[in-house]
């Protein structure tokens, strides 16, 4: 599928699009692994909260701090 073609699909149908995919990712057998440094940086993030060293921030302040172009790129509608 190209992307002129998700670009001509509404709002509802890309995420129906979007559910399709994530359920047919769901149900398949095959034996994806995640890489290695996932795992690296989950117990990274998990060690700071442990240590109380992890900054969390509200989620106004995560919009906020994103650029115009990205929330162009991913707005919805």
């Amino acid at each position: 599928m190209e992307e002129l073609e998700i670009k001509k699909m509404t709002t509802v149908e890309r995420i129906q699009a979007m559910e399709a995919l994530w359920d047919s990712l769901l149900n398949d057998d095959s034996d994806l692994q995640s890489p290695h440094w996932h795992q690296d940086i989950l117990e990274g993030r998990k060690r700071q909260i442990e240590n109380g060293k992890a900054d969390f921030i509200s989620i106004e302040k995560l919009k906020a701090s994103r650029s115009p172009s990205h929330e162009k790129r991913f707005k919805m509608g």
